[in-house]
């Protein structure tokens, strides 16, 4: 089995009024790239900063290589626990060049070493001929990279990123995910990578940790999570699903728009909420039918189409760019999934909701 690189068990942090980590446990195994996606306020950068040092936690432990670095009565400070850090602002120098800048954390190399070494991550992140420039000289991709070779250089056992690419158009910002991820693999690198983007987090991690409020709501692999995800939250916030009722039936599952030959580990007549995601869902024009198209985005390769049921919920469809519908015409909405659905157990509470309809189900 692979070294682990990191453990994190049981860890808090409370600011002032604000319980912003709550027992979050985790591992990372060395040369896995794991990334912490989550909205803003989740706990995301708190929990960056634990592991490299700039916090204290409340309660619980972390361990770097088998080795403790915080704990009840252990407290290894930033500068020795062998961890790199690229900030989301880059935090270069501005008086120094980018040869200075990448150097900064080598002075207990002698001068030779640290030129060699300095000139060997800049040439790993392709800035071989960029020493003499200053930040304000660099795009926002080259201070990006200036940044990544200062985090290298030392060698460190772990490398903590902190949404490096926020800044950056949307174009270079898949660029540079590209090349970093390649970067760090083809180096064997250990990271954790935190972002709020679920697209680049799907892209960057060997291994994803979904935060919500503090709490840790699910972690595995970018396939795993997005295609079953154990919470509702998980479901919403990673692909932007819509839900729907539906009640357990001994065909499937009864909803608004049709039946689902779905089956769960429950009994007829227990109500259930499905994740719906837009390329779950498809449509038909039919002038009888009681769904209609209340608008449509062009997003160019597909067009994203909302569509509201008779009980008022609004479904998304993605569509193919040529497949044009105008607004306001009525449709025949049904599933379009060819895999089970993500199913959330809701009790009969659910099937009292405000006025919201749904068809007779089948015995």
């Amino acid at each position: 089995m692979p070294e682990k690189a990191l453990e994190c068990t049981a860890l808090s942090k409370q600011f002032e009024n604000v319980q912003a980590l709550k027992r979050v446990s985790l591992s990372l195994a060395a040369g896995e790239i794991l990334a912490i996606v989550g909205p803003s306020g989740c706990g995301k950068t708190t929990l960056l900063r634990l592991i490299a040092g700039f916090e204290r936690p409340d309660s619980g432990e972390i361990e770097l290589f088998g080795r403790c670095a915080a704990g009840a009565h252990t407290f290894i400070p930033p500068e020795q626990r062998g961890v790199g850090m690229v900030f989301q602002d880059y935090a270069l120098f501005p008086h120094l060049n980018v040869q200075q800048n990448v150097s900064f954390g080598l002075h207990r190399l002698q001068a030779a070493e640290r030129a060699q070494r300095t000139a060997e991550v800049l040439q790993l992140v392709g800035l071989g001929d960029y020493t003499a420039r200053y930040p304000h000289e660099l795009s926002g991709g080259e201070r990006q990279r200036v940044a990544l070779a200062r985090a290298l250089a030392p060698r460190p056992g772990l490398l903590l990123l902190d949404e490096p690419f926020s800044s950056l158009d949307a174009d270079l910002r898949i660029q540079m995910r590209q090349e970093v991820r390649e970067l760090l693999k083809r180096l064997g690198i250990t990271a954790v990578f935190v972002t709020h983007d679920q697209e680049e987090a799907l892209a960057m991690g060997d291994r994803l940790a979904v935060l919500n409020c503090g709490r840790l709501e699910q972690m595995g692999t970018p396939e795993t999570v997005f295609h079953q995800p154990q919470t509702r939250f998980v479901a919403e916030f990673m692909g932007q699903a819509d839900f729907i009722p539906g009640r357990v039936t001994a065909h499937g599952i009864q909803t608004e728009i049709g039946m689902l030959p779905q089956r769960v580990d429950l009994p007829p007549g227990e109500w259930v909420e499905l994740a719906l995601r837009a390329d779950d869902i498809n449509f038909q024009p039919c002038e009888t039918a009681s769904s209609r198209i209340v608008a449509r985005q062009f997003k160019g390769a597909s067009i994203l189409y909302r569509l509201e049921l008779p009980s008022g919920r609004v479904l998304h469809s993605e569509q193919p760019h040529t497949r044009i519908l105008p607004a306001g015409i009525p449709v025949e909405v049904f599933p379009d999934a060819g895999h089970d659905l993500a199913c959330f157990y809701r009790g009969k509470a659910l099937q009292e909701e405000s006025g919201r309809r749904m068809p007779a189900a089948a015995p």
